[in-house]
């Protein structure tokens, strides 16, 4: 009888252990899902910032309006509840070509650099681009966490059983570096 306590004590121990070690990798799940989706809000809201000016820039550049509308079309940012750091990274891309089409529609038309609506516009895309970059720094330091918890042992085999793959990082765009600055 004492053996049976004994082993149903073991099996109870290891259950609430793995429900545990579960509830866990769940948290820490959601947690990484969260910060992808943070950078994709501050996305779209750069992406706001950079149509404000493509409409200012019409205003100085009419014959240039077929660039300017080429430039809206571009892009047509991912508004997926739940984007893949695949999406992110080329909604990141689509948006570094965006700004630089931009700058280089502005840049031939110094009233339009003047413009104090230009200017503050162009501060409100820095300070989205600033919040993009913060958003994926915390997106891969979650996922650095993430992935230690999925990777580590005796976790590892909880997370293997119930599906918890290691999380792919977000990656710096190589071709930033040729953008021009604001």
């Amino acid at each position: 009888m004492s053996t049976i306590l004994i082993v149903i004590a073991v099996v109870a121990v290891i259950a609430l252990w793995v429900i545990g070690v579960q509830r866990k990798l769940v948290a820490s799940d959601e947690i990484c899902n969260n910060a992808l989706r943070q950078i994709n809000v501050q996305q779209v809201s750069r992406y706001d910032a950079l149509l404000a000016l493509v409409k200012l820039c019409r205003e100085y550049a009419s014959h240039e309006k077929d660039t300017l509308e080429e430039i809206v079309k571009l892009r047509k940012v991912t508004s997926s509840p739940n984007p893949t750091p695949s999406e992110i990274s080329a909604n990141e891309a689509a948006l570094n070509e965006l700004s630089a089409k931009i700058i280089a529609v502005a840049e031939q038309y110094p009233d339009l650099k003047a413009n104090t609506t230009y200017l503050k516009t162009m501060d409100e895309v820095k300070n989205y681009e600033e919040n993009v970059r913060l958003a994926r720094m915390t997106f891969n330091d979650t996922v650095t966490k993430f992935n230690t918890q999925v990777r580590m042992f005796p976790t590892s085999i909880v997370a293997g059983m119930l599906g918890f793959p290691v999380k792919q990082y977000l990656e710096e765009d190589r071709k930033k570096a040729e953008y021009p600055s604001f």
